[in-house]
This record gives structure tokens, C-alpha cells and sequence, in this order.
């Protein structure tokens, strides 16, 4: 049965992020995610965690200047050290955490990057990934990539799942996986039905994340057939998690009843 973790970079944004963790664990979920830690003490995290009972499943690496638009560094020529030391400050707070697995972003490549240049890029993000899986194997950590719609992230540098398994392959550690986004694979590929039967058993799938299309609301709302998702998901045997990667449209637990719909057909069917 999928299991679902609450992004608190987006959901439950009507309290303070510190309080978000008892908004998810009130409304039943046992697992978080989020996109950074790092403005907030490591001890202070894992306290609300233990306080309401719940799993940090993933979170990102560093990726570069957020705020003056950077999108990540590991694919960028030149910032190999920096790279490298956000890479082991995110192993010590997953350390602290109990997080088993770790995004590191790509970044962005000008639009008129020539062919030799994305060679480049391509060169210094699997020589990055290679140098990651390897130090994050000795603390059990996996290390995901994600590919990114370019209408939401333009230039973004990974953006198919075949790239992205292209590049797992590639690095060859059995640490080194794909983080699927349902909302981002529909917007650049669509067929997420064939996506998930042809990826999911390979083993390279490490996380799976969710949000209605187009407008990355509730997974319900807009052009997506969840419940028919769920049950692929579920066909296939996947035992990691579905991160709820959304903006809800109004309050958190009120849009919650795609949620709570889905683990009530789940009891009545056991």
C-alpha cells in the first residue's frame, strides 16, 4: 500500500515550519519531507520529529544560492568543492535526522548552451554523483535525482526520466537513484501509467512525489487519474514513499479528502 509523506516546504504554510510537524502527525502522516533543513538546528528538527511520531524521508543537499535563483550545483563545472562540502553538511543532518536519502540538484544551464557545453555539464554531474554515492554509501544514504519540468524550473538540466536513468546506470552505484515526480513527468512526458510499470521494477526509483496537473494543487484536482496511480503503485509492489509535493489551494487538512478517501476504500478493501 502507498505510503505518503507530507512536504512541509509546502503544506501546512498557514502555521510556522516548526509547528507544521504536529499539523502533518494530527492529520495521520507518519513521514516528512522538505526542501532544506539548514536554517534550523539538527537537535531541534529531530525533536519534533520524535515528538509527534514521525520518519524524515528525504530532504536536499545544497543547491547553491536559492535566493538569487541557483537550483542546485552538481552539474556546474567549477563548483566541485562547493558541491562537496554541502554534500557532507547534508550527511550530517541526515545523520541526525534518520533521513535515508538525500536530492542533489542538478542546477541550471544557459538556454543557449552549445553541444560541447552540455557535454561538459553532463561530464562534471556524473563525476559529482559518482563522488556523492560514494560518501554517502559509508552512512547508508541514498542519493536521488530528480528530473524537473522547464516550465516551472527553466534550464533546469535534467528533465526525462530516461536521462535520469541514463545517468544512474551510468554512475553504477546501487546507492545512486531516480526521485520520480508524477506532476513534473506529466508535464514533459506524460504516459506515467507505462513510466511507473517500466521504471519502478527496475529498482532505480527511490521516491516517488505527487501533485495535481497543471496547476500543482491537490493530486486530485486537475487532469490526473490518482486513484488509478495509487493502484499502479501499489500493483507494483513499491515500498518507498509518495512525497504530497503540492500547494494546497486553500487549507492544508481541509483538501486533505483525496487522502482520506483513498486510505478508507484501502481499510474497507482489507
Amino acid at each position: 500500500m502507498p505510503r505518503f509523506a507530507a512536504n512541509l516546504s509546502m503544506m501546512y504554510t498557514e502555521h510556522d515550519f516548526p509547528d507544521r510537524f504536529a499539523a502533518a502527525s494530527a492529520d495521520g502522516f507518519e513521514a516528512v519531507e522538505y526542501l532544506f533543513p539548514y536554517t534550523y538546528d539538527a537537535a531541534e528538527l529531530r525533536r519534533r520529529l520524535d515528538d509527534h511520531g514521525l520518519r524524515q524521508v528525504l530532504f536536499n543537499a545544497p543547491p547553491g544560492d536559492w535566493n538569487s535563483g541557483e537550483r542546485g550545483v552538481a552539474a556546474l563545472p567549477g563548483r566541485e568543492a562547493e558541491l562537496r562540502s554541502g554534500f557532507d553538511r547534508a550527511l550530517e543532518y541526515a545523520a541526525a535526522l534518520g533521513c535515508p536519502r538525500l536530492h542533489v540538484m542538478a542546477g541550471l544551464v544557459r538556454p543557449d548552451a552549445t553541444a560541447g557545453e552540455r557535454a561538459k555539464h553532463r561530464d562534471t554531474y556524473l563525476a559529482n554523483l559518482a563522488w556523492a554515492a560514494g560518501r554517502a554509501a559509508d552512512a547508508g544514504v541514498d542519493v536521488l535525482i530528480e528530473p524537473i519540468n522547464g516550465r516551472d524550473m527553466p534550464g533546469y538540466f535534467l528533465t526525462t526520466q530516461g536521462e535520469a536513468h541514463r545517468l544512474v546506470q551510468e554512475v553504477g552505484a546501487p546507492n545512486l537513484k531516480v526521485q520520480l515526480d508524477l506532476y513534473h513527468c506529466q508535464i514533459v512526458e506524460g504516459d506515467l501509467t507505462t513510466t511507473l510499470r517500466r521504471d519502478v521494477p527496475t529498482g532505480r526509483v527511490g521516491h516517488l512525489q505527487i501533485a495535481g496537473v497543471p496547476d500543482r494543487h491537490e493530486p486530485d484536482r486537475g487532469e490526473l487519474d490518482i486513484r488509478h496511480l495509487f493502484d499502479v503503485v501499489d500493483e507494483l509492489g513499491f515500498d518507498g514513499w509518495i512525497g504530497c509535493e503540492y500547494h494546497p489551494e486553500s487549507g492544508t487538512s481541509e483538501g486533505l479528502g483525496w487522502l482520506n478517501d483513498y486510505r478508507s476504500n484501502r481499510r474497507d478493501q482489507a
